[in-house]
C-alpha cells in the first residue's frame, strides 16, 4: 500500500503559479458576493491573494469564459491594494469558485 501511495504522489506534479489563494479560517476559499444599488450591481470579491494578483486577474479574464462569448465581454476585474480582486459584470461567484478549484486551490 505504501508503494502505491508513493506512485500517486510522484505522478502528481505540484503546479506553481505566481499567485496563491489561501483558504479562510473555515477552510473555504475567500470568495464573497456584494450586492449594491438595490440589487442592480453584483460584485464578486476574492480576498487575500498572495503573490501577483495582477497575474491572477489576467488568468481569470482570459480563461474563465471563452474569448468571444458575451460573458467575457462583460467581465471586469479590478485589483485592490494588490491583495484583493473585485470581479464585476455578472453573477459569477460559482464560476470563479469552480475555476479556482480546477486550478488546485
Amino acid at each position: 500500500m505504501l508503494s502505491s501511495l508513493r506512485r500517486i504522489a510522484s505522478a502528481s506534479k505540484p503546479v506553481s503559479y505566481p499567485y496563491f489563494v489561501n483558504r479562510n479560517g473555515n477552510g473555504s476559499l475567500p470568495l464573497y458576493t456584494d450586492i449594491r444599488n438595490a440589487g442592480t450591481r453584483y460584485l464578486v470579491l476574492l480576498r487575500n491573494v498572495d503573490g501577483n494578483a495582477n497575474a491572477l486577474a489576467k488568468d481569470i479574464s482570459e480563461t474563465l469564459f471563452p474569448s468571444n462569448s458575451p460573458e467575457a465581454a462583460r467581465l471586469k476585474i479590478n485589483v485592490v491594494r494588490s491583495k484583493h480582486l473585485v470581479i464585476s459584470g455578472g453573477q459569477w461567484k460559482n464560476n470563479v469558485l469552480e475555476w479556482l478549484m480546477k486550478k488546485g486551490f
